[in-house]
């Protein structure tokens, strides 16, 4: 086990699992962390514990929160509807401040670890318009990390990695398959069933479809 460690946002879909393979190609020892928070999606969760039993990483975390207290998201709150073609804008499948939140609690198991870096799997280009997938965003937050922890004020700085943050899909793809990553195993649909099956028409189906696509590789996506 390496004495490099890295905390890893693992939500189970196809992009943090294949941001857990990259890091741990990169010789990390990898811990990851998932979020119990009110998704519609809960099979993405048993998608996360796979991957990360399949790649082998050193501890898989699970956090409960309660973000469908909040609701203002279709995947948060069953009263909205997931979007099952596109749409203009920030779509409705936008989580409020999830990804700050998500990152905010990566930063103190890195810290208690002590591990520098945390490793995210958003992504610019083929993405659903997210503002918390932009650069300017990871930026932002690794100031943040260094100025309200004790091991950054102390010059053990932290570094909010986001590998897959100028690849397309289909790239995202072939490094995955490149690196081991069995897409069997993932769950990307926004409304997945029990069994993990997509619905093939939401934002994160199409991407997902088009990625493979695009790469030349047959995606072995489940449909219900």
């Amino acid at each position: 086990m390496s004495d490099k460690k890295a905390v890893i946002l693992l939500s189970g879909g196809l992009d943090s699992a294949t941001v857990v393979a990259l890091a741990k190609a990169e010789g990390y020892s990898c811990y990851t962390m998932s979020f119990d928070y009110g998704q519609r999606h809960r099979s993405e969760l048993d998608a996360a514990e796979r991957v990360a039993r399949h790649l082998g990483v050193v501890e898989h975390k699970v956090i409960g929160l309660n973000l469908n207290g909040m609701g203002g998201s279709a995947l948060t709150d069953s009263r909205i509807e997931v979007p099952e073609s596109p749409t203009e804008g920030i779509p409705v499948t936008y989580v409020p401040a999830r990804n700050t939140v998500f990152l905010s609690l990566a930063l103190g198991w890195a810290e208690v670890l002590g591990a520098r870096d945390i490793f995210i799997g958003v992504n610019a280009v083929d993405y659903s318009g997210y503002p918390d997938c932009r650069p300017e965003f990871v930026e932002a937050f690794e100031r943040m990390a260094n100025l309200a922890t004790k091991a950054g004020v102390e010059g053990q700085g932290f570094r909010i990695q986001a590998p897959l943050q100028n690849m397309s899909k289909a790239e995202v793809v072939r490094a995955g398959m490149q690196h081991g990553v069995d897409y069997a195993l993932t769950v990307s649909c926004y409304q997945a069933d029990e069994q993990g099956r997509a619905c093939g028409k939401c934002d994160s189906c199409r991407l997902r479809a088009a990625g493979f696509a695009s790469a030349g590789v047959v995606d072995p996506t489940r449909y219900f």
